[in-house]
């Protein structure tokens, strides 16, 4: 699942015509005019510009124009993501603050000053989720949906829902006595909880206890149907009218609703564990135990008792307790937006195949040796007709003789089998489970595990850096020689992800680049990295001083043709050398152009710097995954994808790799992709000098994004490829959205 100075009173700019989410424009400083590249004023916040991401998929939300249920789905996906934000970055500058950080970030904030602006940015984030979220219920109600309150329920309805309750939930329920006797229990992780005082009949001392709400797959759901229509009750209210099962004979003085976060950065000690598998389990289980970030509760708790959870919880009060109006946990909506009424969900994706391998059922290492590398576009294209296939090719294949892969994600199902069925066939599988992922940590465990028991070679990367790239490299003998093949790619390896992420793959047998990954893997499950590659960029060793020099290329081609051009596509540009870098370039004329999905902290349209520079965010029903770096390089045009985005911690403390893509009729894909985005007038947003976004507003309603009319790319050239025409109608698209695009500058 963003900005730089949030104002909490930001609610307002949502609704401008020109549809305009703020950032930093209140607090950003004044631009000096004999400014130097390091000066702080140049630079976005991290973690603000990732809020005013958020903001953007927010809108989603709100937007008539996204059918309902998808508005649903995307208030939860912000509430999951603010948590995770609490979790990582809150949970971060806190561990920084204890530890005495004073240092200010790039943009000149200290750890105090960053976590400060957070906390209220997340105050008015919060308010404006609560806005759209009651406007949603009442749309939803004409659709005959609702959530309401069990005491509105006819008598007979509130009848079952507790018989419902005595059989189902009432068994699971551990009510907890907070007293002298009995100490503050453990509070979980984003669990709701009851925090619940009560009397004996006629006595006068108050006792309190704590009853954990059961919301687990195993359990209940959040949302209760009642009688089996789309009317629902919350848990926790279910419980709290019928807490006289819990508490039999007491009288029930008051019931408030409280959620906890906790800090999921964990660093356990790796020279005290034996080995990395035991330190990643170490650190789940101090994770379970790590300090607290957020208290949520109920407006109108009381506030003796609102103080008690802060200080049994660690917290200060006044910064770190949260007022949540209505409902709480917003993240679980998701089961309100999988009702199954198609007429309020978007009209339902089908990838469809590869021209080039829809229609052809020969061995695909056949396929890629005659015809040349092959690009794939995910969800335009199958997960399993395409990746999935590659490697069950892979392990079926009497040729093969050797399978090495990364795992930084991914999930039970085809990938996995197909490893397994490789190591049974007899063939060598070495498999790089990245331990380290975030929140898979227990998943990739097991899965590491299942791969070991069954003879296959894991290891588990190289110490001190986490393997994010995305790379299947295969050895087959083909004839008398052996040749390699592989598949880089910029997202995981996940079936499931790859239908809701856009991402891109290479399938190809290219020798200097299968050389070079033979050497990466090499490194990766022995020791020292080659001094260079041939033509990957590989982090942390070439990458970042590889696409520095381009741009600085860029550069001086430009003093000599004026045409100099830098696009890039990617998650976040963060790294400060990178930036600079950038910025320099568009000081000295060269056009630099950016799509970035959230975190971005170079600042567009200053004066004297960066005023011709673009930076644009594609915000869909899809989540904008794919990484593409072009150089026009004096004509001799360069298209690089791959694995990581421009984040120090990706270029300087991971495995990364981006691969050059050749083939010129893969790189018109890849030209009609950043084209596409740049001319979509339905789901951009243009960032201001200000790190301001306004959103692009069509001529007419009827007009697509750029992820509609990819998947309308994608059918046509499947079904022009039926006729051999596949390649004029790539060219006809191609050059249609470049006149577009033309159009869009003139104006």
């Amino acid at each position: 699942m963003s900005t730089s100075a949030l104002q909490p009173e930001i609610d307002d700019d949502l609704h401008d015509d020109d549809t305009r989410l703020g950032t930093e424009a209140e607090t950003m400083p004044p631009i000096p005019d004999d400014l130097d590249l390091d000066d702080p004023s140049l630079y976005l916040n991290r973690e603000l510009t990732w809020l005013a991401f958020n903001r953007r998929v927010l809108h989603e939300a709100e937007d008539p124009r996204t059918p309902l249920l998808e508005r649903v789905k995307f208030l939860a996906i912000v509430s999951n993501n603010l948590d995770e934000f609490f979790m990582k970055r809150i949970g971060g500058l806190k561990q920084q603050i204890a530890a005495g950080v004073h240092t200010p970030s790039l943009d000149g904030r200290t750890p105090l000053q960053q976590l400060k602006e957070c906390q209220a940015a997340a105050r008015g984030f919060q308010t404006q989720q609560q806005c759209i979220y009651d406007v949603l219920m009442k749309e939803l109600a004409g659709q005959d949906i609702r959530i309401t309150h069990h005491d509105r329920l006819p008598s007979d309805a509130r009848e079952r829902l507790r018989e419902h309750f005595r059989a189902n939930i009432f068994p699971m329920l551990t009510p907890l006595a907070m007293d002298p006797a009995h100490p503050f229990p453990f509070i979980s992780n984003l669990a709701l909880n009851l925090l619940v005082t009560l009397r004996f009949p006629g006595g006068l001392e108050v006792y309190m206890a704590r009853v954990k709400v059961p919301v687990s797959k195993d359990v209940s759901k959040r949302l209760i149907p009642v009688d089996g229509s789309h009317t629902y009750v919350t848990l926790e209210d279910l419980m709290v009218n019928n807490l006289d099962m819990l508490f039999p004979g007491m009288e029930i003085v008051s019931c408030g609703l409280f959620r906890v976060t906790r800090n999921a950065i964990v660093e356990p000690d790796a020279e005290a564990a034996n080995d990395l598998l035991e330190m990643i389990e170490t650190e789940l289980r101090e994770r379970h135990f790590a300090p607290i970030v957020r208290l949520e509760v109920q407006p109108g708790m009381e506030p003796t008792h609102r103080g008690m959870l802060a200080a049994e919880l660690g917290l200060n009060e006044d910064e770190d307790v949260f007022e949540v109006e209505g409902m709480m946990a917003l993240r679980d909506l998701f089961e309100l937006a999988g009702i199954d009424k198609p007429e309020l969900h978007d009209k339902p994706h089908r990838p469809v195949d590869h021209p080039l391998l829809a229609n052809d059922r020969r061995n695909i290492f056949h396929i890629i040796r005659e015809n040349g590398p092959i690009l794939l576009q995910h969800p335009y294209q199958p997960f399993s007709t395409t990746v999935e296939r590659f490697l069950r090719t892979a392990a079926e294949d009497p040729k093969v003789l050797a399978i090495k892969m990364t795992l930084y994600r991914t999930s039970a199902g085809a990938i996995l089998d197909s490893l397994i069925e490789a190591a049974r066939n007899g063939k060598q599988v070495a498999v790089l489970v990245e331990l380290k992922a975030r929140f898979d940590e227990a998943a990739n465990i097991g899965w590491a595990r299942r791969l070991e028991a069954e003879g296959i070679h894991v290891n588990y990367g190289v110490m001190g850096l986490k393997t994010h790239s995305k790379l299947i490299f295969i050895v087959r003998r083909d004839y008398a020689q052996l040749r390699r093949y592989y598949h880089i790619g910029t997202g995981n390896y996940h079936a499931g992800t790859a239908k809701l992420y856009t991402d891109l793959g290479m399938l190809g047998c290219d020798e200097d680049i299968g050389q070079d990954l033979t050497e990466l893997f090499n490194y990766l499950t022995g020791y020292s990295p080659p001094p260079s590659y041939r033509k990957i960029l590989a982090a942390p060793y070439n990458l970042k001083r590889g696409i520095v020099d381009k741009i600085n290329r860029e550069i001086e081609q430009h003093k000599r043709t004026g045409d100099g051009l830098i696009q890039m596509k990617m998650n976040a540009l963060e790294d400060a050398d990178i930036t600079r870098a950038l910025y320099k370039a568009s000081r000295a004329g060269v056009q630099v152009d950016l799509i970035i999905r959230d975190t971005c902290r170079f600042r567009p349209g200053l004066p004297g710097i960066s005023e011709k520079a673009r930076v644009v965010s594609i915000v869909g029903r899809f989540l904008e995954h794919g990484r593409i770096i072009y150089f026009r390089n004096e004509g001799n045009e360069e298209y690089y994808i791959g694995s990581a985005d421009m984040m120090s911690r990706n270029l300087d403390s991971r495995v990364e790799v981006h691969a050059p893509v050749e083939n010129p009729e893969l790189r018109q894909e890849l030209r009609l992709i950043l084209d596409v985005q740049f001319a979509d007038t339905r789901s951009a947003w243009d960032m201001d000098a200000d790190g301001n976004y306004t959103q692009r507003i069509p001529e007419d309603d009827s007009t697509k994004g750029a992820q509609e009319t990819l998947i309308g790319v994608a059918e046509k050239r499947l079904a022009a490829a039926a006729k051999h025409k596949e390649k004029k109608v790539r060219s006809k698209l191609l050059s249609h959205f470049q006149w577009r695009l033309r159009d869009r500058n003139l104006t």
